[in-house]
């Protein structure tokens, strides 16, 4: 028989233990720390995660309701309640945004073995997008939103290689975008496609000038000055194709920066779209491809609110709301790991709940993600058991 620990101890093994240390001594993270190591903190936070639990009570109960494969998480004793709390509350959440990235590297070679591309051009396509999380203004009194709500914003960056979130930043509420979005900085050659919440002509003309492209939907009320009228199809949705300057952007007394819009029939919601973009040279029709991708940073959104704890906290103070924030986007990028590694066709939401249900069940892990349908060896060999006759 095939001798396997417990598939929640090789989730784990995609994490290697020195870098942690090393994460853990960059951040001072166990600094009078007393027995409760933060490699125990963290397989605890992971759990509640993959796991999909409720509060610390479940958390601590759980583990200690599975105390025989504790010793293949390296954790000797069940975390108590208060311990994990007070964890929560004091050790800096940046350990795990370093251990996010730790994660996110090795997403990001598994994607690289991947040739599939949707788009013929080489450019890194990118999504910036927020989302705000409610929380209750008595209970969460530092994270004001308005007079009878408290709420803090999600800020993601997703790489369309993937769909990888790549950059994160957790604020209040009433945090602009826009502020988030300014202090990005990205490679030339990017494709950032961003809605027209992030409008700002004065931002745009600088991405213009550093090299970077993006596509967003133009507002109404813009002024702008036609500098050319392009050649359109004959047959498709581009209705009109422009180059344009906006006459904001020449009063700074910079170079005039040109831009194009597109306006594009949708035929699914029967109405036209008008495109705002410095990709010159680009059809209009992989422009409005473009920001049609960026939908997928919506579905991100969601699936993450869906499958992770980011919508009920376990602690009250900003330092574990942002652990927990940031413990739910690493099982995202297990689950996309498990996606990328596995020949069966997973969709999150299905890998996630029957995930769920594996987590201290000693199996290959690898082989059930390609064959989830068949039992774990064990059960199918007390199956082929011959059965025992009766006699009366």
């Amino acid at each position: 028989m095939l001798q396997v620990c417990s598939v929640y101890s090789q989730l784990l093994q995609l994490f290697s233990r020195a870098q942690f240390a090393r994460a853990v001594k960059q951040h001072q993270a166990e600094r009078n720390a007393k027995g409760f190591s933060s490699w125990e903190q963290f397989v605890a936070m992971l759990f509640c995660q993959l796991a999909h639990l409720n509060s610390l009570r479940e958390v601590c109960m759980g583990l200690a309701s599975c105390e025989s494969p504790l010793k293949h998480l390296g954790i000797s004793v069940t975390p108590k309640k208060s311990t994990l709390a007070y964890a929560n509350a004091n050790r800096p959440w940046e350990l795990y945004e370093s251990i996010f990235m730790q994660l996110l590297e090795k997403c990001q070679a598994e994607m690289a073995t991947r040739s599939r591309r949707k788009f013929r051009f080489k450019n890194k396509l990118m999504s910036l997008d927020g989302s705000v999380i409610e929380l209750s203004a008595t209970m969460f009194d530092w994270a004001k939103y308005t007079q009878q709500k408290g709420a803090i914003k999600l800020h993601l960056l997703l790489d369309h290689d993937g769909y990888l979130p790549t950059f994160a930043v957790v604020t209040e509420g009433k945090y602009s975008e826009l502020n988030v979005a300014r202090d990005l900085r990205l490679k030339a050659g990017t494709i950032l496609a961003v809605d027209r919440g992030y409008n700002d002509y004065v931002w745009f003309g600088e991405l213009t000038r550093d090299g970077v492209f993006f596509v967003t939907r133009m507002k109404a009320n813009t002024v702008y000055t036609i500098v050319e009228e392009c050649a359109v199809p004959e047959k498709g949705n581009v209705i009109s194709d422009q180059i344009i300057s906006v006459p904001s952007l020449d009063r700074h007394g910079k170079t005039q920066v040109l831009f194009r819009r597109i306006e594009y029939w949708n035929a699914d919601k029967q109405e036209i779209l008008v495109f705002f973009t410095n990709l010159l040279h680009l059809a209009a029709s992989t422009v409005a491809a473009i920001y049609k991708d960026r939908w997928q940073i919506e579905l991100f959104f969601k699936a993450l609110k869906q499958t992770a704890k980011v919508k009920s906290f376990l602690g009250t103070s900003a330092n574990a709301v942002k652990t927990q924030i940031w413990t739910a986007l690493i099982a995202m990028l297990i689950l996309k790991y498990l996606q990328m590694k596995s020949s069966f066709g997973w969709s999150l939401s299905n890998l996630a709940a029957l995930l769920r249900q594996q987590l201290f069940i000693f199996r290959d892990l690898w082989a059930w993600l390609n064959t989830p349908l068949e039992g774990p060896p064990a059960a199918r060999e007390l199956c082929e058991q011959l059965p025992m006759p009766m006699t009366w």
